[in-house]
Parts: structure tokens; sequence; C-alpha cells
């Protein structure tokens, strides 16, 4: 019986990895994938279907991050909360943007890859549709505000998408410019100024 060789998988995912960061996945070349890792083509199909297979495994953990972040904030029991957490939720920390944006530095290349280099795969609409569930969860968030009469505002839902879509490009973008880190801490204390999300709900 023929043993696995489990040291090609770490080496083909940071190959892929590294071709699907220079030349994004349509243009990237799974020959130039496998030589670099060492491997043959053989190989790279025993463990996937093709190329498309072979992106979302360097960006599963990634997305997975990404999936429990939307989930979290969108499976929400607001019959626990009173209105001050309510209102605190709309509420700029910039302690809690820094963390969020710590949390995107650590995986900040595959993070890239899944907003800038993923045309052509089932990922290639990820940042439109991340803004989406963000808006889903947000509306949650502004109905049950305006319920409890704390949002005096009327915001329609598209209103609230382009809200949304506004802030996530602002969170992104810093990556895609690759910024340094220094450059992210400044950037976190001007947004944290400039999306007053209480302001724009009429928050009392």
């Amino acid at each position: 019986m023929s043993v696995r060789d489990t040291s090609i998988d770490p080496r083909l995912i940071q190959s892929a990895r590294k071709e699907f960061k220079k030349n994004g996945f349509i243009k990237a070349d799974l020959k130039t994938i496998c030589d670099n890792a060492g491997v043959t083509t053989g190989a790279v199909y025993k463990r996937y279907k093709g190329k498309e297979e072979l992106f979302c495994a360097v960006v599963k953990d990634t997305a997975d991050i990404l999936d429990s972040f939307v989930n979290v904030r969108t499976d929400m029991d607001f019959s626990v909360m009173t209105d001050e957490e309510v209102r605190d939720t709309w509420d700029m920390n910039q302690e809690f943007v820094l963390e969020l944006f710590a949390t995107l530095w650590k995986i900040r290349d595959d993070f890239v890859l899944l907003l800038e280099k993923s045309a052509g795969t089932i990922y290639e609409n990820y940042g439109h549709e991340f803004a989406l569930r963000m808006t889903d969860a947000y509306m949650q968030y502004y109905l049950e505000a305006k319920k409890r009469g704390l949002a005096k505002a009327d915001i329609s839902r598209e209103e609230m998408h382009v809200l949304c879509t506004s802030f996530w490009t602002a969170i992104y973008e810093p990556f895609v410019h690759k910024m340094t880190w220094k450059e992210i801490e400044d950037h976190c204390r001007v947004m944290c100024r400039f999306y007053d999300w209480k302001k724009a709900l009429e928050m009392k």
C-alpha cells in the first residue's frame, strides 16, 4: 500500500497562493504552481478536481473566519438586550474596530485573494455578497432600534446597503493598497470619526 506524502499539501497550497496572488485565478498557471511546489500535475488531481478547487482550498480558512464574523452578527437574540446595549451596538469603538483590522491583518494575503483575485471562481462576487450579508445584519439592528424608539431616521434597505458597502470598502481597501500596520492604525482612527452611525440613524 502506498503512503500519502503529506509534505506535498502545504507546499502545493503555498505555491498556489503565490501564483494566485501574482496573476489572479484566471491567469494563474497550474504547471507553474506544480513546478514551484516540486510536484506533478497528477499529484494535484489526486487531491483536487482542478484549479478552482485548489483556489478554494487556499482561501478556505479565511472564508471561514469571515463567515463566522457575519454569522455572529446575524444571529442575535434582541430580547435579552437592554436599550442601552442596542444603542451601543452603533458605537464606532476604536478598540473594537482595531481588533477587526488586527484579525484581517493576520489573514491579509488570502483576504486580498478573495476580494481581488477570485474572478472565475465561486468567490468572484465575494465582496458584494459580503456587503449584502452585512446589510442584512445591520438592518436587524436598525429595525430593533427603530422598534424601540431609539432611532428616528427612516433608512431603506437599499440605503443601508449603500452605507454598508461604503463602510466595508473602507475596511478592506487598506489591505488592497498594502498599507503598513501603522498606516492602518491611523486609518482606523479616521474611520471611527468619519462613520458616525448614531448620527446617521438619529439615535436618541
